[in-house]
């Protein structure tokens, strides 16, 4: 929906919550044309339901006004008398329209000092769920949203099992673009496994002001631009078409910001024709292929002494190959006694692999060996021409066009580059986008695949460690400990805050108890 959409919906709501209370309102003492100015009718209602007035302000919230208008509803109908079980059904289930009933068929005086102390336990209960859900769904969109490491593309500087605080103010929290969704969940409400939102109706793209830009090597957490990360999700193949804040969430290092231009050679990255120099936590890993001098390796102790992430295997001939190592642990592996001889596994310049972005088979580009390529920048202008199309494609029609509302399309006519129709030479942009690729060079799904992430794709920055969990471990020694209460970004090896916080804990409730005793 435009903003034009969501004006005229607005009204509409307006008109309608008018017609349903306006008698209701003057039982209250209160007068008619009060309950049809927007905005100024929430706060008379919230003085007749003896609620406070910050409630108006959770009813303007996304996702917290699906929770907080029935309960406005409820407490309509309750200042006017309307108390059972019965009546509090019939206007959550009627979608607050029984409150014209309440309004045109019924006398029901207004109750001047009504108790809102809920008159049973279990109201009590449902009572304090729900502001508990509004509290914690306002912390989780604005403030700060769990996650959970699902892959080894960042092994190393975050690990399989690490449960994250994602900071959401960091770059600007992202209000939401669904408008029906359940509250705290990504897509797919847990154990029931459905869908948990409406794809109807979108509110227009807003972040209010950060703290800071994304930086050039943050990692970021942000929702993959091309949609569903089928082998998580879906083992048919299916594609689905999401809401942008409903696509899967991926974690990936920022290597290239905007007005940046990109290559990669021999695995390592080039920004503006210098090479990447990442943070002291970052350890890019690599693959490797060898030979043995005869005797094969126990691969258990390989993982253990080398701090291999993944893929040790045999080749023919006495030769092995590792997935992942980096290039600290190589130094150290090739002086193994029975190492004849190791070498990174590079693909050589002019190998061409047609799974590399744009994704068109005419470059000679692989994981290895790629670009140069232009980070696009808001405001500036590129030229767009029949050889330029295939990186700039997907941002005109998709993140510029159908995602904010404008129906692109473009096309070729011979030597020429038409969108919708019309013959054009260049392009300028109106949004910033990234490039994101993981520590883990030779086993991360990034933007070497799928290219650009738009900026009204970022979710978040994540920001600590809550809790680290290895689930190829057993008992205590599951939870990393040394990874528990740790920060995500800064230097040298991450310094636990743990013992810290079981210390403030104990001072907490010492002086908690010495205090009751006190009193007592």
């Amino acid at each position: 929906m435009t903003l034009t959409e969501w004006f005229l919906f607005f009204l509409i709501i307006q008109v309608v919550h008018f017609l349903g209370t306006w008698k209701l309102y003057q039982r209250a003492g209160r007068k008619a044309w009060e309950a049809a100015v927007p905005v100024y009718n929430a706060i008379i209602l919230m003085k007749i339901i003896n609620r406070p007035k910050w409630w108006v302000v959770l009813m303007f919230i996304p996702i917290v006004n699906l929770i907080i208008f029935p309960v406005v509803w409820v407490e309509t109908i309750r200042s006017f008398g309307k108390h059972s079980t019965l009546d509090t059904w019939l206007v959550v289930l009627t979608l607050g329209f029984y409150i014209y009933y309440v309004n045109y068929a019924t006398d029901a005086p207004y109750i001047v000092d009504r108790d809102l102390k809920p008159r049973t336990e279990t109201g009590e209960w449902i009572s304090s769920i729900l502001f508990a859900v509004i509290a914690a769904t306002i912390v989780h969109t604005y403030f700060m949203q769990p996650f959970t490491i699902p892959t080894s593309s960042l092994e190393k500087t975050l690990l399989v099992g690490d449960f994250l605080f994602v900071s959401k103010f960091h770059y600007g929290a992202r209000t939401p673009k669904t408008a029906v969704s359940f509250p705290m969940v990504h897509d797919t409400i847990p154990v029931l496994g459905v869908k948990s939102y409406l794809k109807e109706p979108q509110i227009p793209y807003f972040r209010f002001p950060g703290f800071e830009n994304v930086e050039r090597n943050d990692i970021v957490v942000f929702n993959w631009p091309v949609d569903t990360v089928r082998k998580f999700f879906d083992t048919s193949g299916k594609h689905y078409d999401k809401p942008i804040d409903k696509k899967s969430n991926y974690v990936k290092r920022a290597v290239g910001i905007p007005g940046d231009s990109l290559s990669v050679r021999d695995g390592y990255v080039f920004i503006n024709g210098e090479q990447l120099q990442l943070p002291e936590r970052a350890k890019p890993q690599f693959s490797y292929i060898g030979q043995t001098k005869g005797q094969r390796f126990n691969p258990q102790n390989l993982y253990k002494l080398y701090d291999i992430t993944d893929g040790f295997g045999y080749l023919e001939n006495n030769g092995f190959f590792i997935q992942s190592l980096t290039e600290e642990s190589y130094e150290r592996f090739k002086s193994h006694p029975n190492v004849a001889s190791i070498r990174r596994y590079v693909d050589s310049a002019g190998v061409k692999n047609s799974r590399i972005f744009p994704n068109d088979g005419k470059r000679n580009w692989n994981n290895h060996q790629f670009g140069p390529i232009y980070i696009p920048e808001e405001g500036k202008t590129v030229e767009i021409t029949p050889e330029s199309m295939a990186f700039y494609k997907e941002i005109i029609e998709t993140y510029e066009g159908e995602e904010m509302g404008i129906n692109n399309k473009l096309s070729i006519n011979g030597t020429q580059v038409l969108l919708n129709g019309q013959p054009i030479s260049s392009y300028t942009f109106k949004q910033n986008y990234y490039w994101m690729m993981g520590d883990n060079r030779n086993n991360s799904e990034d933007s070497r695949s799928w290219g650009y992430v738009p900026e009204n794709h970022i979710v978040g920055k994540p920001v600590f460690i809550w809790m680290s969990w290895d689930s190829n471990a057993s008992g205590f020694d599951k939870i990393r400990w040394d990874r528990v209460f740790t920060t995500v970004k800064g230097d040298g090896e991450p310094t636990s805050f743990l013992p810290y916080f079981l210390i403030a804990l104990v001072i907490f409730f010492g002086w908690r108890y010495f205090k009751k005793r006190r009193e007592a």
